[in-house]
């Protein structure tokens, strides 16, 4: 993304600046300080996001357990109650199944949740996890 904004400043760069090595530390100044200002949203959502974490109202840290039961849910009835359902309608040979969810919009935040939730582990095995 920032090659995206940065070429092109480079380009002028070339046709305002005609020496080589200051052109070269523009060009690098101008990446650092979008770095920066990357890094700098990044600390500012870490931030929200310990707020949220440590509130003790339920519709404010409560939505990311929910959505991890929400997800939890959706995958137990995909894997577990649509198949158990199916085989009993089979069984009783109704001519009704059950179809499956569509799970390829919530997997991509179960997984996300996941691989979170595995981090966080490695952090604490690893004794690096902020209490």
């Amino acid at each position: 993304m920032l090659d995206l904004l940065v070429g092109p400043i480079a380009k002028l760069l070339d046709k305002v600046i005609p020496d080589a090595d200051e052109r070269s530390r523009l060009a690098h100044e101008i990446a650092t300080l979008a770095e920066r200002q990357a890094h700098e949203i990044a600390k500012a959502q870490i931030a929200v996001n310990r707020e949220e974490a440590s509130s003790h109202s339920i519709f404010v840290a409560g939505w990311r357990p929910a959505t991890g039961w929400i997800c939890a849910i959706g995958l137990a009835t995909n894997y577990l109650f649509v198949p158990v359902c199916n085989f009993i309608l089979t069984i009783t040979e109704s001519p009704i199944t059950v179809p499956p969810l569509d799970l390829s919009e919530m997997m991509p935040v179960l997984l996300g949740m996941l691989g979170l939730g595995g981090l966080r582990t490695y952090e604490k095995t690893k004794n690096v996890a902020r209490k």
